[in-house]
């Protein structure tokens, strides 16, 4: 389909999937029945969340692959806990001495941040550590790992037909693949992107699943395949080591959180950004609770007013989070941020930022940033565990470099760096970079009540509060809270750290001109957004557990947002 087509021909809905077993729920289709297919034979959520994330590499690797990082919350029916789980790579280590003074002076880098296409923003990959890791953690122990595998396998060798927007996506990064790397002609078809329905197949890809499914961790982090993204790396000017690559592990997180309503809603600690959802949604239950503003309920659903609220909350919440939230090994800000007591301070304070009659131009630390490029994907099962989980290239297929023989692209995510002496995200030695990537889930009493994400960079804590706050004042089904008109802030400027006192509010087709002239009116520079540049507002997917009233039988229901090419399978 061209750009040029409208995204949406005519008024079309969709209904929430309901289900009593297990569901799944991605952006897609193919890489839904690979988790289904999984779940089917005994795996449970975890288990089927890696083999969704595999089959999505094969099916939309213009958004994540086994060449990004992925982050994961697991929550255990048994012990009613949330787990969380930090798969992304790290810098390289110090024998290199990378250093700002080194980037800019040797590796001649004069931005204020590297470039996502310069094959130094490749952080060391931290999704294959991450699958194997998802599965030993919280695995059911009753398949292997090849068998998860299976599936995603099973489609890059025998081929798929690509679907409408991941063809539109791909086709947008072509150049990209032709000019980073030697082999992007590993994912095109006779040098072109794959269009809408053609098949497309991965032979690489394939053999890299194979060799990560026989010999675990050590089959991507040693061998081979280690040796190989050393030596395109290397190529091409960069830094990493084989023993940048050994030494990467995933780490084992506790979960951050904040009561919500009758909800407690959970997010991934820093170096990622769900602490900002978390001081969002602080700000605004502060300002109800104190009567600065009315409950969200008696607004009218996105109203001029309900908006202006979320804007200046997220507004408020991002302008700390950008500038402070960076790896907590190397920033004591950010632990800091992660107390309690000093949340509680924070909220109180920040909350007075907050002006109903006008939008608010004295914010000025880091602003987000818009993208898209990334998969959410959720699955539960018939146990009640759900693993909400994310995996990211970060901008289309990151680098776009192949090493070869592999059939994947090396991720950007070094781009979250700042080359900013001082700054909590200076560039570092061992380092992780800020990450964008935020799965969640909320709780009610301890038992799960949803599992649920928004990817799209920046967008993706304000996808996140704006579906909550579908669910929990607006009385939205999942598949309703996904498919109402979003709201997108962005700054002026190019980069996390240029301030800007005023950012731009970007406004999906479907809110009315009324609302917009009013937010207009309160101060707010607005950019209506239309057709296929509203993927901008992200792609999302929301499981609900529910009760049935009269046998007490558990009920999953579920969406899948139409923004993307997916939905959802269950039984």
């Amino acid at each position: 389909m061209a750009e040029s087509e409208p995204f949406i021909r005519f008024p079309s809905r969709r209904s929430v999937v309901f289900g009593t077993h297990a569901m799944v729920a991605c952006s897609q289709p193919l890489a839904c029945q690979a988790g289904l297919d999984i779940l089917k034979k005994g795996g449970n959520a975890a288990d089927a969340a890696v083999a969704v994330a595999a089959a999505l590499n094969v099916t939309e690797p213009t958004s994540t692959g086994i060449g990004g990082d992925c982050f994961c919350l697991f929550y255990d029916a048994k012990t009613r806990k949330v787990n969380g789980l930090n798969g992304s790579g790290r810098y390289f280590i110090l024998i290199h001495c990378i250093t700002t003074y080194y980037v800019r002076n040797v590796l001649g880098i004069v931005e204020n941040r590297i470039p996502l296409l310069n094959i130094n923003a490749a952080t060391v990959p931290g999704a294959a550590a991450g699958w194997v890791d998802t599965v030993n953690w919280f695995g059911s122990g009753k398949l292997k790992l090849a068998e998860i595998l299976q599936p995603a396998i099973d489609l890059a060798e025998n081929g798929y037909p690509v679907s409408e927007i991941t063809a539109w996506m791909w086709k947008d990064a072509e150049d990209e693949l032709l000019s980073a790397s030697t082999n992007g002609c590993d994912m095109l078809i006779d040098g072109h992107a794959p269009r809408c329905g053609e098949i497309m197949r991965m032979p690489n890809l394939a053999r890299t699943f194979r060799e990560l499914a026989e010999k675990g961790k050590d089959g991507f982090y040693k061998g081979r395949i280690a040796q190989a993204i050393v030596d395109t790396v290397q190529s091409k000017g960069g830094v990493m080591t084989l023993d940048d690559l050994a030494s990467h592990t995933s780490d084992r997180v506790d979960p951050i959180s904040i009561d919500y309503k009758d909800a407690t809603i959970w997010e991934c600690p820093p170096n990622g950004q769900g602490i900002t959802v978390l001081i969002a949604l602080g700000i605004i239950q502060s300002l109800q609770e104190s009567g600065k503003i009315r409950d969200l309920s008696e607004m009218g659903h996105n109203s001029a007013e309900y908006l202006h609220v979320i804007i200046e909350s997220l507004r408020i919440a991002f302008a700390d989070s950008t500038h402070y939230v960076a790896d907590p090994d190397f920033c004591d800000v950010t632990k800091e941020l992660l107390s309690k007591a000093s949340v509680v301070e924070y909220l109180s304070k920040r909350a007075q930022f907050f002006d109903p009659t006008k939008a608010n131009v004295d914010v000025d630390r880091g602003s987000p940033v818009k993208s898209s490029d990334t998969v959410y994907f959720s699955v539960v099962d018939d146990e009640g565990n759900a693993c909400s989980y994310i995996n990211s290239n970060y901008h289309r297929f990151g680098t776009a470099v192949i090493p070869e023989g592999c059939g994947f692209t090396l991720h950007a995510r070094g781009g979250g760096f700042v080359l900013e002496k001082g700054h909590p995200n200076c560039l570092e030695p061992c380092k992780r970079p800020f990450h964008t990537i935020i799965p969640a889930i909320a709780t009610r009493k301890d038992e799960l009540w949803l599992s649920f994400g928004v990817m799209g960079a920046f967008m993706q804590p304000q996808g996140h509060v704006q579906v909550l706050l579908n669910l929990l004042h607006h009385s939205c089904n999942p598949q309703t809270a996904l498919d109402s008109p979003r709201i997108l802030i962005e700054p002026r400027g190019t980069y996390l750290t240029e301030m800007s006192s005023i950012s731009y509010v970007n406004i999906e087709d479907g809110i009315s001109d009324k609302v917009i002239n009013e937010l207009k009116k309160l101060g707010h520079h607005v950019k209506i957004v239309k057709d296929f540049k509203r993927e901008m507002f992200g792609r999302g997917q929301i499981i609900e557990q529910k009760f049935d009233p009269k046998s007490g039988q558990r009920v999953w229901a579920a969406g899948s947002d139409f923004r993307g090419d997916g939905h959802v399978v269950g039984w």
